[in-house]
């Protein structure tokens, strides 16, 4: 990875060195080069925000996007992001107006349906439209409460990602425990068996976090890299109800493989195989 931006003084502050500090730090990295005035301000205005007792918030502001909360943000001028369920339109226009970037160690996640395609033919558009909302809407807000920023999505399949700033290092082990909530919250492991067959990739590694696009023209939040790319190409090899994480976010999240099963898979796009480990929804 690149290294880090040396900044001391808030005098420093740039909106990509803040983008670097937000991503990998997060308040604490604030917090640290913060003049007490403007530590006092943060402290308090978060405090504030956390004291609103509603659920989901920005993962980078606090800001409560429904509820009780939710008429006094609009008044403030923040709503929940139209394109990103994790964050508001404040701080995701901030990221996108200096069109910001950093790199990162994160642990990205893939989940998708499988069989999608016969899965329409047999259903009824309306009735399809239905079970997609459906994934969506239970994943988002599993992903939110899990301080996970999102990636997109998108037909069939989300993306999303677990930075240090917002659950520090721990991300390779949250980034699992996700997985095997959205496989319960789809009915895997259930007698019933699931209302949609998922499956899901999960890698760790250096990405670049950032504005995508064009100037003037369409800009949006994501992440670039090896990372994400082995991400994806794991979850299009999962099965339905299983859940394949790199042989590197399972050392990092230090999780027990003894009831794992242990494999290689060759990638599109990479000339060496990826070591792997196999989580059943029976072990969910």
């Amino acid at each position: 990875m690149k290294p880090e931006p040396k900044v001391k003084t808030w005098s420093q502050l740039t909106p990509e060195i803040a983008w670097h500090i937000f991503l990998n730090e997060g308040s604490r990295g604030f917090v640290r080069i913060a003049p007490p005035s403007m530590r006092i301000y943060k402290t308090i205005e978060k405090a504030v925000l956390k004291a609103i007792p509603t659920n989901p918030r920005c993962v980078a502001c606090a800001a409560p996007f429904s509820g009780a909360g939710a008429p006094l943000m609009r008044m403030m001028g923040r709503q929940r992001s139209s394109y990103n369920p994790s964050m508001c339109a404040d701080c995701e226009n901030m990221a996108i107006k200096y069109h910001v970037q950093a790199e990162v160690p994160l642990t990205m996640i893939f989940a998708d349906i499988r069989g999608s395609t016969a899965l329409a033919e047999r259903m009824d558009p309306a009735e399809f439209r239905r079970l997609i909302n459906r994934f969506y809407q239970i994943s988002a807000d599993i992903l939110v409460n899990a301080k996970a920023m999102v990636d997109k999505f998108i037909g069939d399949e989300f993306s999303a990602y677990f930075v240090p700033g917002l659950v520090g290092k721990s991300h390779p082990r949250i980034a699992i425990e996700v997985a095997k909530e959205i496989l319960k919250q789809t009915g895997h492991g259930a007698k019933a068996g699931p209302w949609v067959p998922v499956g899901v990739g999960i890698h760790s590694g250096p990405a670049i976090v950032g504005a995508l696009g064009i100037e003037g023209g369409l800009n949006d939040i994501t992440v670039l890299g090896d990372t994400p790319n082995t991400a994806s190409r794991l979850a299009s090899h999962a099965k339905a109800g299983e859940i394949i994480a790199s042989e590197e976010t399972v050392r990092q999240a230090g999780i027990a493989t003894e009831d794992l099963a242990k494999g290689e898979l060759r990638l599109k796009g990479k000339d060496q195989p990826v070591s792997v480990w196999h989580i059943s929804s029976t072990r969910v």
